[in-house]
């Protein structure tokens, strides 16, 4: 099917999991229909994954005493999909990381965290490691030792735009835009000149080709399918005393990454596995660029000074006017 004219583009834009939400069709007659959907999958993934709310599948099995826990199919996938970003990324991405960044005051929602700037009373907390998470996915349970606090912010995010953008496009006649925060998947028929999006230091956001997106002029990509993620030291940080932190944690010292990278921009075929890649880059350091390389991910990689490093055919103007290819590319 051709895809809407740009005039027609339907858009939503709204908070969600302690981020913003922007939604865009092809079709503006679509929008409420995924809108709904939408909502119904944050909805879901956080009552699945949240740190936070006491309600939540994910605050039950943290808080199990180190017994097994019987859990849904979507925390399992969730699960499933944060051990397997672990793995492939040698440990960089590591889910266990939740009593690190609650001894660094990310223990409460994000929103409420920032807000005490007291000095911190406890040393920092190495992450576990991923392999003491016992995940039967047959059975569905999953079983962590007391002392393991799991956090499934390095990639709930990202899944849920991945799950979002696939429900709404097989309910509807065009494509699909969905952005969690800088996770970007897109799904379905794009718009004839693709799906415009601008990349910011702190985050990514998208319009359509023909409008002008917050990127502004020659900060901006062409996407058509699969995923864009954006991992910065920026976005979600924090004072604590004296101290700057944020949220991109080393999993071995429980400290954030002192990274030669600010924000690093990943194109890959969905946007977990480009959210893996973006969080991992940051962890590596320098090593990223071989690892991006020989992963054949497209990238950009900002540091700290401002200049910037492309791989594998990332577009070397960052204009409107250039692609960025995803399909085939995995973390």
């Amino acid at each position: 099917m051709t895809a809407a004219p740009a005039e027609d583009i339907g858009t939503r834009t709204f908070t969600a999991l302690g981020t913003f939400a922007s939604l865009l069709v092809t079709d503006r007659r679509d929008l409420e229909l995924a809108f709904g959907l939408l909502t119904g999958e944050l909805l879901a993934v956080d009552l699945a994954c949240s740190r936070f709310r006491p309600d939540s599948e994910l605050w039950q099995v943290n808080h199990a005493g180190g017994h097994p826990v019987e859990i849904s199919r979507l925390l399992t996938q969730a699960l499933a999909t944060a051990l397997a970003a672990a793995r492939i990324t040698d440990g960089d991405v590591d889910p266990t990381c939740g009593r690190s960044l609650a001894r660094l005051g990310y223990d409460r929602d994000f929103a409420h965290a920032r807000r005490d700037a007291t000095e911190l009373a406890a040393p920092p907390a190495p992450a576990a490691g991923w392999q003491t998470v016992e995940l039967d996915t047959e059975r569905r349970t999953v079983r962590v030792p007391a002392t393991v606090m799991l956090d499934l912010g390095a990639t709930a995010k990202a899944l849920a735009a991945d799950r979002a953008a696939a429900c709404i496009s097989a309910a509807v006649s065009g494509g699909v835009l969905v952005n969690l925060g800088g996770d970007i998947r897109v799904a379905g028929e794009p718009p004839a000149v693709g799906w415009r999006v601008g990349i910011l230091d702190d985050l990514v956001c998208a319009a359509s080709a023909s409008q002008a997106g917050p990127g502004g002029p020659g900060r901006a990509v062409i996407i058509r399918d699969g995923g864009l993620a954006t991992s910065s030291t920026r976005a979600r940080a924090w004072q604590r005393g004296g101290t700057r932190l944020h949220h991109i944690i080393v999993p071995g010292t429980g400290l954030p990454v002192d990274s030669c990278w600010r924000t690093v921009s990943v194109a890959a075929a969905t946007c977990v596995d480009a959210n893996t890649a973006s969080t991992a880059a940051i962890v590596r350091g320098e090593r990223a660029v071989r690892w991006l390389e020989e992963l054949r991910l497209p990238a950009r990689l900002v540091r700290r000074d401002g200049t910037t490093v492309l791989t594998a055919g990332w577009p070397a103007g960052d204009t409107e006017h250039t692609e960025a290819t995803s399909t085939g590319a995995r973390a």
